[in-house]
């Protein structure tokens, strides 16, 4: 008899820095880590997340969570990248690599993304959305989150479930729900810091939580990722 089974979840910090998301990113493949970043340490969040590491940069900084929107069918960069840093890409992974030209370059603070489906910030374009749906391989909707248009930095999702900022509402909550395919539960990380994707790094086979998260945050987030 087939019984659900959660993902791994860990406690992690980076550079003392419990904001796991915003320097390093990640897909079922690769985990992309800041240039300068140790390798021991790489290795274990490899490790972690059963794939493997890339050193890199996004616009020669080491903000590589908040710059870029990955999944396992492509990546946005902001077009403040620079031109050796997309041919990396381009040359060490297989993915669909698309340069978005917008003012906002913060680009995993305005759009959210899993293998299913994704939300954007309703100040991106209606021209540049079928750009991003097609790098990115999913439909894609515009939506604000509890009055935020930084959608991306409201929730976090990958195949088997969901968090969301705690001041979302219900309706909101079953429209992303619907979009992305997956199981959506409200919550912080960190001890209480509602942008939520700040605190985590996911893909399809583990979860990594900043050091901060709670043991009543760890049950939801648990709860949240039943595959």
């Amino acid at each position: 008899m087939l019984t659900n089974q959660t993902l791994d979840i860990i406690r992690y910090d980076v550079y003392r820095n419990s904001n796991v998301g915003i320097y390093i990113n990640t897909n079922d493949e690769f985990v992309f880590v800041p240039n300068g970043f140790a390798k021991t340490k790489a290795k274990k969040l490899s490790a972690y997340l059963k794939n493997n590491f890339i050193f890199t940069s996004i616009a020669n900084t080491r903000l590589i969570g908040i710059l870029m929107v990955v999944n396992n069918y492509g990546m946005l960069l902001p077009k403040t990248c620079l031109e050796e840093e997309i041919e990396y890409f381009k040359k060490n992974t297989d993915l669909n690599i698309h340069v978005l030209d917008s003012k906002y370059t913060a680009l995993g603070n305005i759009i959210a993304v899993n293998d299913n489906g994704g939300i954007i910030s309703p100040r991106i374009s209606k021209q540049q959305i079928r750009c991003i749906q097609d790098s990115m391989g999913v439909e894609m909707i515009q939506i604000e989150i509890a009055g935020y248009h930084q959608v991306g930095a409201m929730i976090s999702a990958n195949a088997h479930g969901g968090i969301i900022n705690p001041d979302a509402n219900e309706t909101d909550i079953q429209t992303i729900s619907d979009i992305l395919k997956v199981n959506i539960e409200q919550t912080t990380v960190n001890g209480g810091v509602k942008f939520v994707s700040s605190g985590m790094l996911i893909n399809n086979k583990s979860v990594i939580v900043g050091q901060l998260t709670n043991g009543s945050e760890m049950i939801t987030i648990n709860r949240s990722f039943i595959r």
